[in-house]
């Protein structure tokens, strides 16, 4: 960011919530109802707030364990006071009834895993069969499920074929389409749409601490296609620029200037840690536009799936093992000219 010392929140930690209010209110009606669906599958493009909408309704199901209760019938948002005491350990990652699964850091690199391990997958077995503290639900949220490798994915559909009494699982995905079939059956999937201008600029202030009528605050919303998780990214003036460049690439696809490929695999071969995420988030935007709720022709489906994972192992293996990134920036648009022509 451009600035050091502002702290950006976290999903765990964002109490407000900008769009998505039919989404919100399909979770509200469902709990309220008392017969709230095991497992959820929230779909949508990255940076839109999935992981915050789920957040915000592990919260509310948590503070209010009794869906029959008058403050949940009587409810119209799944808003929390941010000073409850549920609110407090969630952003503080001490509720003892919300298991979250994500990528960790590995003590020996310092860096994040580049998938969900199995092992922290396999946890929620053990979560789940353990005895509730409080209200007795125990909620679990995965974000994101594309970071999930097979085997992980198949231990996680295990849970989901024998879902426990009072349990709820949160699965975000920045590409529903394409994860497996046995998963996406056994949830009932909520797709999220990329969030209008002035929301993004609400959210972006809100996640900040920034005016929201800040210029740079209006230019990375005005840019951000929808996603608060990219305008974050366009605060930063190289990832402005960055971002440009891998836009005018993808425009010319299926034929992109080899020369303008190389100027952006040195740019991306700086030091800066953000430049190879910044890119993969552009590259996973495009594709889960092709990907999301699962429509289109079968093959071209297939395809872009294909595709997705080509790319993602190609960058996976790119930041764990350190590689030059020009050549990974020749594999992704490769990848893309194919999907493009297909």
């Amino acid at each position: 960011m451009s600035d050091g010392e502002e702290h950006i929140l976290l999903p765990r930690e964002t109490a407000a919530m900008f769009g998505h209010a039919e989404a919100e209110q399909a979770l509200l009606v469902s709990y309220k109802s008392g017969r709230v669906p095991h497992a959820w599958l929230i779909g949508g493009p990255p940076g839109i707030g999935k992981a915050t909408l789920a957040y915000r309704f592990a919260r509310f199901v948590l503070a209010h364990p009794d869906p029959a209760a008058p403050e949940v019938q009587n409810a119209t948002s799944l808003a929390l006071d941010p000073a409850h005491p549920v609110a407090s350990r969630v952003a503080a990652q001490a509720q003892g009834d919300l298991l979250v699964l994500e990528r960790v850091v590995n003590e020996q690199t310092g860096k994040l895993y580049t998938v969900i391990r199995v092992d922290d997958v396999r946890r929620t077995v053990s979560f789940f069969g353990s005895t509730a503290g409080e209200g007795g639900w125990r909620i679990a949220i995965v974000d994101a499920v594309d970071e999930l490798q097979r085997e992980g994915a198949n231990a996680l559909l295990k849970v989901l074929e024998e879902p426990p009494e009072r349990a709820i699982l949160l699965l975000v995905s920045h590409a529903p389409g394409r994860e497996l079939a046995t998963i996406r059956s056994r949830c009932r999937r909520l797709l999220l749409r990329p969030l209008t201008e002035s929301d993004v600029m609400r959210a972006l202030a809100a996640a900040t601490g920034r005016d929201d009528g800040d210029d740079d605050v209006r230019e990375a919303a005005r840019a951000a296609e929808g996603s608060v998780g990219r305008a974050l990214i366009l605060l930063d003036d190289a990832a402005r620029t960055l971002r440009q460049r891998v836009l005018d690439l993808i425009a010319q696809l299926p034929d992109p200037d080899p020369r303008a490929l190389h100027a952006l695999g040195d740019a991306l071969g700086g030091s800066d840690p953000g430049a190879l995420a910044a890119f993969m988030d552009l590259v996973n935007g495009w594709l889960s536009a092709r990907l999301a709720g699962g429509r289109g022709p079968k093959p071209q489906l297939a395809r872009a799936a294909e595709t997705w994972e080509k790319i993602n192992r190609a960058a996976a293996d790119a930041e764990a093992y350190n590689l030059e990134r020009k050549p990974l920036v020749f594999v992704v648009f490769g990848a893309l000219a194919e999907a493009a022509r297909s």
